[in-house]
């Protein structure tokens, strides 16, 4: 049985930081290129970064660029998204997201929250 268990989500003030973790079971995650896609109340769902199968290629969006990191450790099925500088519009679940080919699988989430 696969599953992505996504934490690391908080309540934190703008100007901080927090890192999220996203640990793989049940599938070879060295296999996967990995995403953290995002959603804020009332919006739709936000792709975030993406690192490749062996972390030697990764991208942003631009909202993020600078301020978030993706990296990932392969020998413990787990990806993680540093996340500095946050912003209250950087408030949303994110969820982790691993894909091959056509396969897909996502994580319940983990609640980012930026507010003074």
């Amino acid at each position: 049985q696969v599953q992505l268990v996504e934490s690391g989500g908080n309540l934190v003030q703008p100007g901080g930081s927090l890192r999220l973790s996203c640990a793989a079971s049940g599938l070879m995650a060295s296999s996967y290129w990995m995403y953290w896609v995002r959603q804020a109340p009332g919006k739709g769902l936000e792709w975030v970064s993406h690192i490749s199968f062996n972390g030697g290629s990764t991208n942003y969006a631009d909202s993020v660029k600078g301020r978030f990191t993706i990296s990932r450790d392969n020998t413990k099925n787990t990806v993680y998204l540093q996340m500095n500088s946050l912003k209250p519009e950087d408030t949303a679940v994110y969820y982790c997201n691993a894909r091959l080919y056509g396969i897909n699988y996502w994580g319940k989430g983990t609640l980012v929250t930026v507010s003074s």
